[in-house]
């Protein structure tokens, strides 16, 4: 139903726009090309659909401004790292509190106390350890995996994302483990230390399983990176005998599926992983990330690292665990992330995607809605994908930037790598509707209905 020749026109025609109205960010990006690789302090702040990234004045709640003055509503969120809002109120005074009190020290504070207890209470996992970012609980959590199972490989499913975890950037092609497009400098052959086979796919994880050397299975419960991909009935109740069965660890990563609740998918759908990880928003967005074990993993790691070699063993880090990262956590899960505001949350994206949905359906289009929990995301596809390859697949990257671009130029921002939506405590009625109309305008605009 897409002209492609009017989709570059209009591509065309909103990046003309886009450069005409941020000229104050187009000249800090020039500038700072001159002491950063491609203008940018972090190489995914070049990933906009923009010819170049807008630069940031300040932000609050759901909303932030531009140094060109415009205000945008936000519902990319920091790809998950703020889903509290933008300097939430119920955490910035603790905050503040801390960093007048000092920040880092190597050593515990009460907070810590109260953060392990409500994770416990959040995921029914009984121990915890703190790290500063979900890749390095992922990185740590598979490195204590094999160190106890005493095994090679590692199972993920196919087109993952883990954070920068080397395991984890591997794709499936005719049955063989392979460096997923783009994996920079990678260490060692994926094919040495992953297997990789489709989500919901029972069979395949059951081959893969089969041999007993997979020291643990890596997965979020519902995926997201590659879109939202909801497990069919009965899978992950497959996936968790089956890794029982095996002596196979299984590790869930809610970074990203904590949008589900309070206790992210794990909390919600009462699973029971041999471990866990989770970052980005428990921390209001100060940098930190947590991984839990259940008892079992707990006893089978008790007293095979030494006091005297803790420190070099490829886990920690000397600003894990720091007082900020403690007193931020615990101000977030007590203030920020609670039911209430979830329930709040959940049906602002129920009424985000009833607006989607209605106008994919006046218009006739071939494209679906998925939604989890406060996450909610459209996509080009008649039909929702049951696994990672099928959602590969589906990738337009010409329409998705259009359908960003548009956005961005009528002051909303989505996440960069899909047309995801996430749902904040500050978010409004009148923001979600206001997106309704601006993805309207943008369909109209592209099919030719309406100029």
């Amino acid at each position: 139903m897409i002209d492609r020749k009017r989709l570059q026109e209009r591509i065309e025609e909103e990046l003309k726009r886009f450069e005409e109205t941020h000229p104050r960010s187009k000249a800090l990006f020039e500038r700072a090309k001159a002491n950063f690789i491609d203008g940018v302090p972090m190489n995914w702040m070049v990933k906009w659909a923009g010819s170049f990234p807008i630069f940031v004045e300040s932000g609050e709640g759901a909303h932030f401004t531009d140094v060109d003055g415009h205000r945008y509503i936000d519902f990319c969120l920091g790809d998950t790292g703020s889903m509290t809002g933008h300097a939430p109120k119920g955490a910035v005074p603790a905050i503040k509190d801390r960093i007048d009190r000092g920040v880092t020290f190597m050593l515990p504070t009460e907070d810590a106390i109260w953060v392990g207890e409500e994770l416990n209470r959040r995921f029914g996992l009984p121990y915890w350890q703190v790290a500063i970012s979900a890749t390095d609980a992922n990185r740590f959590a598979l490195r204590l995996a094999r160190h106890i199972t005493k095994r090679q490989y590692v199972l993920v499913f196919n087109y993952c994302y883990h954070g920068t975890v080397d395991e984890a950037f591997a794709t499936a092609q005719e049955g063989h483990t392979i460096c997923r497009e783009g994996n920079i400098g990678p260490q060692v052959d994926p094919a040495q230390t992953t297997k990789v086979v489709e989500f919901n796919d029972i069979e395949a994880l059951e081959k893969a399983l089969a041999p007993g050397d997979v020291a643990a299975v890596l997965a979020e419960p519902v995926m997201t990176n590659i879109g939202i991909i909801h497990p069919e009935p009965g899978f992950l109740d497959a996936l968790r005998e089956l890794t029982r069965q095996t002596g196979t660890l299984l590790i869930y990563d809610e970074t990203h599926t904590m949008s589900a609740g309070p206790g992210g998918y794990t909390g919600a759908y009462g699973l029971t992983p041999d471990m866990l990880t989770v970052g980005k928003a428990i921390g209001g967005g100060i940098p930190t990330a947590v991984y839990g074990f259940s008892e079992a993993v707990a006893e089978r790691i008790r007293g095979t690292i030494d006091v005297e070699g803790a420190d070099v063993g490829g886990i920690g880090g000397t600003l894990a665990g720091n007082a900020l990262s403690m007193a931020a956590m615990r101000a977030t899960l007590e203030n920020v992330l609670t039911q209430e505001a979830y329930e709040r949350n959940i049906a602002l994206a129920e009424r985000f995607s009833e607006g989607v949905e209605s106008v994919i359906q006046e218009r006739g289009l071939p494209w679906i809605v998925k939604r989890l929990g406060c996450r909610t995301e459209y996509w080009f596809r008649e039909s929702p994908p049951k696994n990672g390859g099928e959602a590969a697949a589906a990738v337009d990257y010409e329409l998705d930037r259009y359908m960003h671009l548009y956005a961005l130029n009528h002051g909303i921002l989505m996440t960069p790598f899909h047309n995801m939506a996430l749902i904040s405590s500050q978010t409004t009625v009148e923001d979600i509707d206001y997106h309704t109309k601006v993805f309207r305008d943008s369909v109209d605009a592209l099919l030719g209905t309406r100029v």
